[in-house]
């Protein structure tokens, strides 16, 4: 498993929860300066609250839509709705702001701190998404990864006698401290085989050394257990007849 997944985790949630807060104090703080525009600009109180939803709305919609489209040939309209919202929510921000201020501030200050809300919205709420998407994509990278780090089960061979393992086996044998022997075939590596049981050797010691599978070293002896189970015994006395 990838060690830095979890800190990634950890650190992807942490920055994407503190984005999240940011991005609602934002809107709250733009939603309520909005509707009050939209209550001065004579629209019913309990409709008043509407128009910054739509306005502001449309930033966090069209930001996701961007991520989503990015690099098709369609993402020029959620641009185009992004940009657009934004600029209605800066400037309606900065007129409110204008309009509400005390005297003694200057309406350039006032139109700048007014208008930090929705620019702070809209990057928030932009980098929320790519957060998310970059850690999805590192998710199923590491899994890919690990799925093609993943070793591949070794099948035994069709022809216990003459087949071989694969090259990977073969270029692990000379450090092996089984014994070598030279390329043999038929009854001489069952012979080596079975001198190499004698001797105290495993099957896979066996198997390595003879660039055999280990299966297949099983079924040699195997067949030699059942041979000598099914020869008569030399000192077997015949049985005696009944007169």
């Amino acid at each position: 498993m990838n060690p830095r997944l979890p800190s990634g985790r950890v650190a992807v949630s942490t920055a994407t929860t503190g984005t999240v807060l940011i991005a609602a104090a934002a809107f709250w703080l733009s939603f309520t300066a909005l509707t009050d525009l939209a209550r001065r600009s004579g629209i019913d109180a309990g409709q008043a609250w509407a128009w910054p939803l739509i306005v502001d709305g449309l930033i966090v919609v069209a930001t996701v839509a961007v991520v989503a489209l990015d690099g098709h040939r369609a993402a020029w309209y959620p641009w185009l709705l992004l940009i657009a919202g934004t600029l209605v929510s800066v400037v309606a921000n900065a007129l409110h702001a204008t309009v509400a201020a005390d005297a003694d501030v200057p309406p350039l200050l006032a139109g700048c701190v007014a208008a930090v809300p929705p620019l702070v919205l809209l990057a928030s709420t932009h980098l929320t998404v790519v957060l998310v998407r970059s850690h999805r994509a590192r998710t199923t990278d590491a899994e890919g990864q690990e799925a093609r780090l993943a070793p591949a089960g070794v099948t035994d061979p069709v022809d216990e006698d003459s087949a071989v393992l694969p090259e990977v086996f073969a270029t692990a044998a000379p450090v092996l401290t089984a014994p070598q022997v030279p390329s043999l075939e038929g009854e001489d590596r069952r012979l080596v085989a079975a001198r190499m049981r004698d001797e105290g050797e495993s099957n896979k010691a066996i198997a390595r050394a003879l660039r055999v599978a280990p299966s297949t070293v099983g079924r040699w002896f195997a067949k030699e257990l059942n041979a000598g189970a099914s020869a008569p015994a030399e000192h077997e006395e015949p049985k005696e007849q009944d007169s």
